[in-house]
């Protein structure tokens, strides 16, 4: 039986007046009020009219240098002025912006670039090292552009296709985000500008997002949270963003305390870095302006959030979400404060069905998968219909493979996860693809990695077991795995086993392990 949120009318009304493409957002904007502050960063500042300025510049030398419609832009970058400008550029040719974190491997960075087919690969390197590393090793050549900040761009690849277009913003490709697959493959996340549109005007109405907001950006861009909730949202209300490329406890409080910031949203880890830094250095909390917190991306211990409460004063919001689903599925309400860890009521507009292992409706109130249909779902896996049709059923319903449930006032609780994902610092993490990497090492017969809880972030513990009469130590491991996986990915504990418990059939116990840890 499915369950609706109580507002598809209003849903129906929001999609009518939703633009075609996520670059008409500042647009509309600057037609408003073109001096009204768009994005901040250290040292400069960019109203509405400059940030479209900008914009047209980009997208006008982007198609000088060969990208078209349909062509897929690799982006590797961190939070900028460069990167969130080439991200509209890119959109206002009807390309499609692969967004991907200049922090993560050369070898995951080359792999995103073989799948997708890039015509052109983009590295921000004003304000990452990794992304001036990767344009080095890629020959990439310095792009100048009036008025950007420094950029570089590879070479052009004249053997790829450009994919179809469709006017209708629900159908054409808006950002195309990677998450890595439970077979250790890429999984390139097809999401619709309606999609991403969708979730930033209803996420944002809910957090009362207007222009006199200033939304602190730190979460990368390169994720749909930072993306579609911090980015898209903060611009479709008009408001200002602070863009931030990395995570610091000390830059986060300075800016609350000196650059008028309202909104602040986070991944549950990043809080408990917050509270450590200041109870370590004694400082006073100074958020003068402060009045919405968020946390999501990962689960919310009550013991964090009300450590966060008490210290800000302001309620933590909690929410769950997908990349799948652009990514929001449910957040609280700012004007119903809750004491529990629900991730609150559904967005208005979609759809949920609680289901047994045969795919069966459950009673209201039972707890089982939680599949989700609604405006916000994305078009696919690029080039993996077969994995696409795991997960998205003939009649529009995703799998989300997360245990849930519904209480009588329509909060959702998330109880558990269906899949082995493991989720650390708001990032999605399969073991799989770590196994894959540690297998790969010459003294390594089998691994398995499982999670471990931690201060509400997940860590990652990896059991190895070496070749017979190997001389390997996970000291020489850890090295050898440092230049394969982002730092996100990377094992915090690598425990040398031999042997791994097994079953008959050789499958590795891993609900042994996790008892282990």
């Amino acid at each position: 039986m499915a369950l609706d949120s109580d507002t598809l009318s209003d849903r129906d009304h929001l999609l009518d007046h939703l633009p075609q493409r996520i670059s008409h957002i500042p647009f509309a904007i600057e037609q408003q009020d073109a001096q009204s502050m768009a994005l901040i960063v250290d040292g400069d500042q960019w109203s509405y009219g400059r940030f479209c300025t900008q914009i047209r510049i980009v997208s006008q030398a982007l198609e000088k240098l060969g990208i078209g419609a349909g062509d897929r832009v690799l982006l590797v970058g961190e939070n900028g002025l460069g990167l969130i400008t080439l991200i509209m550029a890119v959109s206002e040719l009807d390309a499609w912006p692969v967004i991907v974190n200049a922090r993560l491997s050369g070898r995951e960075i080359d792999l995103f670039k073989d799948h997708c087919g890039a015509r052109r690969v983009i590295f921000t390197t004003d304000v990452s090292p990794e992304a001036a590393d990767h344009a080095a090793r890629q020959g990439a050549e310095p792009l100048h552009l009036d008025g950007m900040p420094e950029m570089a761009i590879g070479p052009l690849d004249e053997t790829t296709k450009p994919e179809p277009v469709d006017a209708d913003g629900a159908a054409q490709v808006g950002a195309m985000i990677y998450t890595s697959g439970t077979t250790g493959n890429p999984k390139g996340v097809m999401l619709s500008h309606r999609g991403l549109m969708y979730v930033a005007s209803v996420s944002g109405r809910i957090r009362g997002l207007a222009a006199t907001d200033r939304t602190y950006a730190v979460l990368p861009v390169s994720h749909v949270f930072g993306l579609a909730s911090t980015l898209l949202g903060s611009l479709f209300a008009g408001a200002a963003v602070r863009l931030a490329p990395r995570f610091a406890p000390a830059d986060v409080l300075k800016s609350l305390r000196q650059d008028g910031i309202t909104v602040l949203q986070g991944v549950p880890a990043m809080y408990a870095k917050i509270l450590e830094h200041l109870d370590v250095c004694g400082e006073d909390l100074e958020a003068p302006h402060l009045r919405y917190l968020s946390a999501g991306g990962s689960p919310l211990q009550m013991d964090l959030k009300n450590a966060v409460e008490d210290l800000f004063g302001v309620a933590l919001n909690n929410g769950y979400g997908l990349t799948e689903c652009s990514p929001t599925v449910s957040q609280t309400r700012i004007d119903a404060p809750v004491e529990s860890d629900t991730v609150g009521p559904l967005l208005p507009g979609l759809q949920v069905r609680f289901v047994d292992g045969d795919d069966q409706d459950l009673p209201p109130g039972e707890a089982g998968e939680l599949w989700v249909k609604g405006p916000n779902l994305m078009l696919g896996y690029y080039r993996a219909p077969d994995l696409t049709a795991q997960v998205l059923t003939p009649d529009g319903w995703y799998k989300t493979g997360d245990i849930a449930r519904l209480d009588d006032g329509g909060n959702l609780y998330i109880v558990g996860r269906a899949r082995e994902m493991i989720i650390r610092s708001g990032f999605n993490v399969y073991p799989e693809e770590i196994e894959s990497v540690l297998n790969s090492h010459a003294q390594v017969t089998l691994s398995a990695v499982v999670g471990r809880d931690s201060d509400g972030d997940g860590d990652l513990v990896a059991f190895v077991q070496p070749a017979p009469g190997a001389a390997l130590t996970p000291e020489a491991l850890s090295s050898y795995i440092e230049a394969l996986l982002a730092p996100y990915k990377r094992p915090t504990e690598l425990r040398f086993l031999d042997p791994l418990p097994a079953s008959a059939t050789g499958k590795i116990l891993k609900g042994v392990l996790r008892d282990m840890v």
